[in-house]
């Protein structure tokens, strides 16, 4: 009964929710451009299955996806994973080592699996003719994911300033920017957006939030935020270093093929 009354809240909140959207594509498509909305019936079975949609993910946060988060932070960093002697002596940024493999291993394998990812890999594989690879684009960004991730969580082991390493993340950015394709840069910096999304966040939060509340001396409040500016930044110095070393690669073999071939006979005549 309380697992009903859960569905039913969160479905009336998610129709407040998406209400103004719809309110307004009503607004401009009847006061706006006057004319009636087409396939009405379509329209609102469309409307209905977001809500359900909606309802249905909000719930798994909620009853799923947060709690796993938290439990694995919790458990990864208990005692008995760390070790009682270094919780005697003091835990140290290498008693977490541990935590630093599965918010990698975690921040790839939901980046790889998040679906905006995915429909922006194949559209940039579509639209290059096959020049960027749609596989090799998604584990860049989940490389970058990964790396971000893991990063975020020795930041709040160690208690070092956030805004640090954002500074020196974008540095690196900027600098690659310069060097880069200019037709890859656009890309690389929406690869940086779409990874804050549907199945990434959630998990990425959770394990943020509960590796802040279980460290000692930190605060989930100060602490537990920040990963998810990790996820986002570094995919785009992921995303810019493939490129540049594809470009790379691609050259040096132009290179190769253009290098004149001394046959042995010609070789002799000289």
């Amino acid at each position: 009964m309380e697992f009903l009354r859960t569905i039913v809240s969160t479905a009336l909140s998610t129709a407040l929710d998406v209400a103004p959207i719809v309110g307004i594509l009503v607004l401009f498509q009847v006061a706006v451009l006057r004319r009636n909305l087409p396939n009405l019936r379509r329209i609102a079975a469309g409307f209905v299955l977001v809500l359900l949609g909606l309802t249905l993910f909000l719930i798994g946060l909620e009853e799923a996806l947060f709690p796993i988060g938290e439990t694995m932070a919790r458990q990864l960093t208990a005692p008995e994973t760390i070790g009682e002697a270094s919780l005697a002596d003091g835990v140290d940024w290498y008693d977490y080592l541990l935590v630093y493999v599965f918010a990698a291993a975690i921040g790839f394998a939901t980046t790889v699996a998040e679906p905006s990812l995915i429909a922006v890999a194949l559209k940039a594989e579509e639209i290059s003719g096959g020049a960027i690879d749609a596989w090799g684009l998604r584990i860049a960004v989940a490389l970058g994911v990964a790396t971000g991730v893991a990063l975020g969580c020795f930041r709040i082991v160690t208690g070092t300033p956030l805004p640090w390493y954002i500074i020196a993340a974008y540095l690196v950015v900027i600098a690659q920017t310069f060097r880069s394709s200019r037709t890859i840069v656009p890309l690389a910096y929406d690869s940086g957006g779409v990874t804050t999304s549907t199945v990434t966040v959630p998990v990425v939060a959770a394990l943020g939030l509960g590796l802040a509340a279980t460290v000692p001396g930190r605060s989930p409040l100060i602490d537990g935020f920040g990963l998810i500016a990790f996820a986002s930044v570094f995919p785009i110095m992921s995303v810019l270093g493939y490129a540049m070393v594809v470009s790379w690669m691609s050259r040096r073999r132009d290179a190769n093929h253009a290098a004149p071939i001394l046959r042995p006979d010609s070789a002799e005549e000289n």
